[in-house]
């Protein structure tokens, strides 16, 4: 199973490896109309010149969720020694009958597994929407330099499918025609909305009324703040920014809701060898012992070399 997992991730990474760094898909071909007042903002400049550089918001959405999960799951695994409130004890994971898997490491690699899944698979739905609809972008017109020659924009307001209609730079141009969905926005909230829920899920446990709500609502507020900035700019409109917003807030509510189940233990249930009948009578769930395995949270190895039992 987890050899799927690994070939899923690394085909998701390919696709986000041709749509950001090659020009192997081009964005579609809109037309626009001249004089257009939606299409002819100043150009706001590259984006290293933006409030919110890529290089911040790159590094937020990739090292944020690392520091965070990886510090509260090795907090909670220290308190588990000495309060057993607060999660169910769980045992060390034996799998394979060679390898140990401290339930720390295997909680926190598969919450941050699923994390990067979902980050690249928000950046394959932007660029995918980017390329078919070819949005253009609130400054498109001020790259796209207009050629006076080819186009007539003087007396009429004609719609223009010309494709050599602009003179600007060709990066520029196909720049502006990459807006819808808007990518930071789609990833900002994606991540902001993850880490939410998993702090939310976290903080019930202390029984905290206000450390989840403050915590969530502060990543959540910054992404928004994210995509605001980018219509502030004239990068992006309304439109590609609510776009964009929707599509990482849903993956992350599918992610959390379907996957990692609210961030709870997860419940795996294989069959066991009968040669260990006899070995695992004292672990068989019966009316009366109901109670002592659901808090001792025990994990069942049976003589197959690939195969364990998670008994919650």
């Amino acid at each position: 199973m987890l050899y799927f997992q690994v070939v899923i991730l690394a085909a998701t990474l390919m696709l986000v490896y041709y749509c950001e760094f090659t020009d192997t898909f081009s964005p579609a071909q809109q037309g626009f109309v001249c004089n257009d007042p939606a299409l002819s903002k100043p150009d706001p400049g590259p984006e290293q010149d933006s409030r919110v550089q890529p290089v911040i918001l790159y590094s937020v959405v990739s090292g944020l969720p690392v520091v965070l999960i990886s510090g509260v799951e090795v907090f909670l695994f220290l308190l588990q020694s000495h309060s057993n409130n607060l999660y169910d004890y769980e045992k060390i994971v034996v799998m394979w009958d060679c390898f140990y898997l401290n339930p720390m490491v295997r909680r926190t690699s598969r919450f941050l597994g699923v994390y990067v899944f979902g980050l690249f698979a928000t950046d394959v739905f932007v660029s995918a929407g980017q390329l078919v609809t070819g949005s253009l972008a609130p400054y498109f017109l001020s790259v796209c330099q207009l050629n006076s020659t080819a186009v007539d924009c003087q007396d009429t307001m004609p719609f223009v499918w010309e494709t050599d209609a602009c003179t600007g730079d060709p990066d520029d141009i196909t720049r502006a025609r990459k807006t819808f969905p808007s990518k930071e926005a789609a990833l900002s909230l994606y991540t902001a909305v993850y880490l939410a829920m998993y702090i939310m899920s976290c903080t019930s446990s202390f029984g905290s009324y206000l450390l989840g709500p403050f915590g969530s609502l502060s990543l959540v507020s910054l992404a928004a703040l994210t995509g605001i900035n980018r219509v502030a700019e004239n990068r992006n409109h309304w439109s590609d920014v609510i776009a964009g917003q929707a599509i990482g807030a849903g993956i992350a509510i599918f992610l959390v809701v379907f996957v990692v189940q609210y961030f709870k233990k997860r419940r795996v249930s294989l069959p066991v060898s009968h040669s260990d009948v006899g070995t695992t009578d004292t672990d068989e769930v019966s009316p009366h012992m109901n109670h002592s395995v659901e808090t001792s949270d025990k994990y069942v190895t049976s003589e197959s070399p690939r195969a364990f039992t998670e008994v919650t």
